[in-house]
């Protein structure tokens, strides 16, 4: 892989890469240090003439996920390096990026991740036939038939594919359908999230950020929406590089790469991957240097301005007044006949999946207080209370429960108006109002659970039904008139950012060329803060506010949208729900001193600083439901040249008439694949069942056939570790007798994949025993159990009680062990005491075999 990217990108080719990116921030640097003088005169005018919108109803809660992580889980993923598919660990925290480690005991251990992958920009599917669509678009004049297959093969039938224009793909596989649509969904929410990188908290970088981006494309002659503005500033400019660099570097490399079609794909992705970290790594650095020289400046700008604020805004008034003579005619003669008749069925193209979008964050609210107030009669106490509020507390930012609101706003469709108004297409539109959604049900959820905890302190925990509906009404009036509000705003401000562009790109061959000669009459000690550009542009965005202000006010009228007009406002209508505003959220789990482990709400032990704390999952594990994971991390797919380039079929020769992926490792003697699952098998049963005593001896048969000893232990429910006494099993005897008689590991496979098929056919459990206490857990669905049988004890039966077995127990060659639901993992701990010594057995466990 290193060296086809070393090949294709030598030093001149990496310079050539450097000063395409050092020529854009130096262009970008000059327009960002002159918006930035601007983005700071009105912020400061903002703050001393105030103004603003209707104030929201609604409580807003400051850092909702504070404490928590998003969703862990398991998946397949494909390494590219080695061309195998691996199972990893995935932990989503709350920043949603997403981390991927090797098993779940490097995350308790709080290591590092293998990997980290920030999803701005990404896009995620769930279909290798739309893969192949986009992939087949990446290279001119290579383009797969129809049928063709990726240079990847997939172990399941449910693939989850992360896909970038510019960066590195990421491709996971998961066992299920359910597993697929659970973890779409938190994939899309991380995508969704990181998108909207760019934080609204920064009244002066963050408007003077996305005016230079905006001007310098327009100076590059893009006009409208971009759907690469997405992610952290660095981000969205080495995303501004790449717009014009990949195309020639498409076009210089592309006819040199060598190989079959997926090869060069393949290639290609990886040669573009390495350019976009060379391009980020610079972007990185020069825009923190940027930010940093215009910090330094902000103090003595910000003193002229609050001295000389008076001037500056009456000389802005006069120039305005003055470009507004020029324009206005030209613009209204645009509005009306290119604008205006297009207005209303924009508008319509967004109202109707928003607003549909809106009514079921409004529904999914109301039935979960609902299936509140229904656990409340059903009794359950305190604990129970806290539970429930618990998950409600998190309903925003549960993915999988928010994503058929999602789903509403995916039906946005502006076909027949993109190419009119210069629109990519509508997944900016769709991401902000889904992220406005989400931003609606947390402001309802944080209202609820402080009028609810008011409630409960005043009046104590009688009549719970009714002071659950008495706050339940109360938040309801608010979220409708503040998504009335918040509806209309996104409507007006979706309306100029389509329409405004597309004035200006039909408005500059006429009105440009005047504009230079405007600068004359601002003052030099005033340049800095007025700019001809911008007070065009505000005076272009006048002409039209009207007509949009006009049409909303219209739409507004009509029962179907359901919106308040603008003449009901609310303005302090409850002054007492805003001082509660300025309390803390509150720690139901704490107050009520419920479970934190339950059904939506999983807890981790994360280390961090050396010191250990609980956080709290919004999002549920993913239970397998009665289908096990076959293999930890030996699942192995063919190399990139044994996958045919066309539909024709493999030789008979290779494989036997079947298709690697089907291939029985047992069906080829040498194959390596036979030893590394005879290792997933017998490794972790040796653990258990070799005496400490005996340990040594057994080593050196086992390296002979390319086998290891592992120590490991049992963990009991409660987290216990339990001393295993003696053990006498049809597995120890397999795989003693086999190791000892120096069976070939193909004859140990059959042997013990027999044994596996035959205990599961029998209806009766076969448990082995040790000295724990009796326990009693229930085995999750999705784990495969395989009971042993256990040497007669004193002539006494004991209750069954199976007991989960450690997960890291298994080896990296094939062996996992699933943990039953809430438990967590813990690391593999020698065995300390000698298993020769025979001691009275009292209970009956179960080995967890997956």
């Amino acid at each position: 892989m290193g060296d086809v990217v070393s090949s294709h990108l030598d030093e001149s080719r990496r310079e050539i890469i450097t000063a395409r990116s050092r020529e854009v921030m130096q262009e970008f640097s000059s327009t960002y240090e002159q918006q930035y003088a601007v983005a700071l005169f009105n912020s400061v005018r903002f703050e001393i003439e105030g103004g603003g919108g209707p104030q929201s109803q609604l409580l807003h809660r400051k850092d909702p996920l504070a404490g928590r992580s998003i969703f862990s889980g398991s998946l397949f993923q494909y390494l590219e390096e080695n061309q195998k598919w691996r199972n990893r660990f995935v932990s989503v925290p709350n920043s949603y990026a997403i981390r991927l480690y090797e098993r779940k005991t490097a995350y308790d251990r709080g290591l590092h991740p293998k990997v980290t992958i920030n999803c701005a920009g990404y896009k995620v599917l769930t279909s290798m036939e739309e893969y192949l669509e986009l992939i087949n678009t990446s290279l001119p004049g290579i383009k797969g038939k129809v049928g063709n297959q990726p240079f990847i093969k997939r172990v399941t039938q449910f693939p989850l594919i992360l896909w970038h224009p510019y960066a590195r793909h990421r491709y996971f596989c998961v066992m299920t359908e359910k597993e697929q649509k659970k973890w779409h969904a938190v994939l899309q929410d991380c995508v969704r999230h990181n998108n909207n990188g760019i934080s609204e908290d920064l009244p002066v970088q963050t408007p003077a950020f996305t005016n230079a981006v905006r001007l310098y494309r327009q100076a590059k002659g893009h006009y409208g929406t971009w759907d690469m503005m997405c992610g952290q500033p660095p981000q969205i400019l080495a995303n501004l590089v790449m717009e014009t660099l990949h195309s020639d570097l498409r076009d210089m490399i592309g006819p040199r790469l060598k190989g079959k079609m997926q090869q060069k794909q393949r290639n290609w992705m990886l040669i573009s991957d390495a350019v976009y970290r060379q391009v980020l790594c610079h972007t990185n650095g020069r825009y923190k240097e940027l930010v940093e020289s215009c910090e330094v400046q902000r103090v003595p700008l910000d003193a002229r301005l609050r001295t000389d604020m008076d001037q500056i805004v009456t000389s802005k008034e006069h120039v305005t007044n003055k470009i507004r003579a020029l324009v206005s005619p030209k613009a209204e003669q645009l509005l009306q006949t290119s604008v205006q008749p297009y207005i209303s069925s924009i508008l319509d193209a967004l109202m109707e999946p928003t607003s549909r979008g809106f009514s079921e964050v409004r529904d999914i609210f109301f039935k979960e207080l609902v299936e509140l107030s229904k656990n409340s009669l059903n009794g359950g106490g305190k604990e129970k209370l806290g539970d429930n509020m618990e998950k409600l507390s998190m309903l925003a930012f549960h993915p999988v429960k928010m994503q058929s609101c999602y789903d509403k706003v995916e039906e946005l469709n502006l076909e027949g108006l993109q190419q009119r108004f210069d629109v990519h297409g509508p997944s900016v539109f769709v991401s902000r109002v889904q992220i406005l959604m989400r931003e609606q049900m947390d402001n309802s959820v944080y209202t609820f659970e402080q009028l609810f905890n008011q409630s409960l302190e005043s009046q104590g925990q009688e009549d719970m039904c009714k002071t659950i509906q008495r706050c339940q009404d109360r938040v309801l009036k608010k979220y409708d008139y503040d998504s009335s509000t918040v509806r209309k705003k996104f409507f007006r401000e979706a309306l100029l950012q389509i329409i405004i562009p597309y004035m200006l790109k039909q408005l500059s061959p006429t009105c440009s060329p005047e504009l230079p000669r405007f600068k004359e009459l601002i003052f030099e000690d005033f340049s800095k803060f007025l700019l001809v550009e911008n007070i065009y542009e505000e005076v272009v965005l006048q002409s039209v506010s009207k007509d949009i202000m006009m049409a909303v006010k219209e739409a507004a009228v009509q029962r179907r949208h359901n919106l308040y007009r603008d003449s009901i406002i609310l303005s302090n209508s409850d002054p007492n729900l805003q001082l509660l505003g300025e309390t803390p959220s509150v720690e139901w789990s704490t107050k009520f001193g419920g479970n934190e482990v339950d059904g939506s709400v999983d807890v981790a032990e994360v280390k961090e600083g050396g010191s250990s704390r609980r956080r709290k999952q919004v999002v549920s594990m993913i239970q397998l439901d009665g289908v096990p994971l076959p293999y930890e991390s030996c699942l192995e797919v063919p190399g990139v040249e044994l996958i045919p380039e066309e539909d024709a079929e493999m030789t008979e020769g290779k494989d036997g008439g079947k298709d690697n992926e089907d291939l029985d490792p047992c069906d080829n003697p040498k194959s390596p694949d036979s030893v590394n699952e005879i290792r997933g098998l017998i490794n972790p049963m040796l653990e258990m069942v070799l005496p400490a005593s005996e340990r040594n001896q057994e080593e050196d048969s086992l390296k002979r056939t390319g086998m290891e000893i592992r120590t490991g232990t049992v963990i009991s429910e409660d987290g216990l570790e339990e001393d295993i006494t003696h053990l006498t099993t049809k597995v120890e005897t397999v795989s003693r007798k086999s190791v000892r008689d120096k069976s070939s590991p193909q004859a140990i496979l059959q042997e013990l994949k027999g044994m596996r098929k035959h205990e599961a056919d029998k209806p009766e459990e076969m448990v082995f025993e040790s000295t724990s206490e009796e326990t009693e857990v229930r085995p999750d669905a999705s784990e495969q159990t395989a009971e042993v049988s256990t040497a007669e004890s004193d002539g006494e039966s004991s209750p069954k009680s199976p007991l989960v077995t450690d997960s890291s127990l298994g080896s990296d060659s094939g062996f996992q062990s699933l943990t039953s639901k809430g438990m967590d993992e813990v690391d593999p701990l020698p065995l300390n005491e000698s298993l020769d010594k025979e001691e009275k057995i009292t209970s009956p466990v179960k080995v967890v075999l997956v």
